[in-house]
């Protein structure tokens, strides 16, 4: 087994962190307290492939590696993890689900322009009485002549109120269950589709969170993404390798919050010397770089997997589970390295404490992820 970086491994990690540092460390806090997304900045991430990540050359793809996408997406999560929640939601959420489960027509329309980054991607699953139990699905999408009529709303959708194009769960007969849950595609700007509520979050607060409001949203036929009752079951293989760059996510907040806790521990000084110097600090510091690693290791692992064409189901929500669990324990401890300092806006700790906590609860809470790790052991 062979953990190196490759050369060109080595080189996309280096051009993206210093993007990162140019483009976005500048505007981090300005962007937080404006719960503003700079939409300036999308082109230039295009630019560098990281809206396209895994997709192929021929629709305008970086054709990157699952393992190459984790990359990209820690580095920029060490940075501002929301933008990279945005960045997440748009490749591995609605990009993907139309890439792997939509027909080439619709590949061909869509695809190009989202990696392109002249929209962006929204993906509709979570709904006001639908959280953990995605299954109660309430949307309904019911057929009229040459088109679906979708009626409902779906709450917490990241990208929400900015994307030019989502992919939407919806009931199409009630009867059959899960196998009766389809999934739509619906253009910003299709009468009947409207942004509802922007949530006023804890952190990730650059990144978009909306709810989407359907009355009498009327899409063509063709806009089905998928077979008709297979929604639900894509969404749950959409998850599977969402999980994935959820945790590099993780990954990538924990790194920065080691990054920063460090930096203080060397220049703080009390009682003559660095706080670096004494025991409690440096116990502090040995467990944090252990379990980021733990956590790197894991997620690299279901990347890995996931590039030879395997199933990864529970190696997905344990990389998930962990990384997510590590990274909240990590900034955490970065507050408190920076004792009063981690408290206030001055230095980034406080930032990494707001924004970690959703990594356990998005795409799959930790509760569920221990759910599905034990169905896969215990099948």
């Amino acid at each position: 087994m062979d953990f190196r970086l490759t050369d060109e491994q080595q080189l996309l990690k280096k051009s993206v962190r210093e993007f990162a540092e140019t483009e976005i460390a500048p505007h981090v806090m300005d962007w937080d307290e404006a719960q503003h997304f700079d939409d300036e900045l999308v082109p230039k991430m295009a630019a560098l492939g990281l809206m396209g990540i895994q997709f192929p050359e021929a629709y305008g793809g970086s054709a990157m590696s699952a393992l190459d996408y984790c990359l990209c997406t820690e580095e920029i999560a060490r940075v501002d993890p929301a933008v990279a929640l945005t960045m997440v939601a748009h490749n591995g959420l609605c990009s993907a689900h139309i890439f792997l489960f939509g027909t080439d027509a619709q590949r061909q329309r869509y695809i190009p322009p989202l990696v392109r980054g002249e929209i962006m991607g929204a993906w509709g699953l979570t709904e006001p009485t639908a959280g953990s139990d995605a299954a109660g699905t309430r949307t309904v999408a019911v057929r009229d002549g040459d088109s679906w009529v979708l009626n409902g709303a779906k709450t917490f959708t990241t990208n929400g109120g900015c994307g030019g194009v989502m992919v939407a769960m919806a009931v199409t007969d009630r009867s059959r269950g899960n196998r009766g849950i389809s999934a739509f595609i619906i253009e910003r700007g299709t009468r009947g589709m409207s942004p509802g509520k922007k949530e006023n979050k804890l952190g990730m607060r650059a990144s978009d969170t909306s709810e989407v409001v359907f009355q009498d949203c009327r899409i063509p036929l063709d806009h089905l993404c998928g077979e008709e009752g297979q929604g639900f079951v894509n969404a749950m293989q959409v998850l599977d390798a969402g999980r994935i760059g959820i945790a590099a996510l993780s990954v990538g907040l924990a790194q920065g919050a080691y990054e920063a806790a460090r930096r203080y521990a060397l220049e703080r000084r009390q009682f003559g010397q660095p706080i670096a110097a004494f025991q409690a600090t440096q116990f502090k510091m040995a467990d944090m770089a252990t379990r980021i690693e733990a956590a790197r290791l894991l997620t690299y692992r279901a990347a890995h997997l996931k590039d030879q064409g395997q199933r990864t189901t529970r190696q997905s929500a344990e990389a998930k589970l962990f990384a997510s669990e590590t990274a909240v324990r990590v900034a955490e401890e970065c507050v408190q390295i920076h004792g009063g300092y981690g408290f206030v806006k001055d230095y980034p700790a406080e930032k990494f404490y707001r924004d970690v906590k959703l990594l356990t609860i998005g795409e799959g809470t930790s509760e569920i992820q221990r759910l599905v790790i034990a169905r896969q052991l215990l099948a």
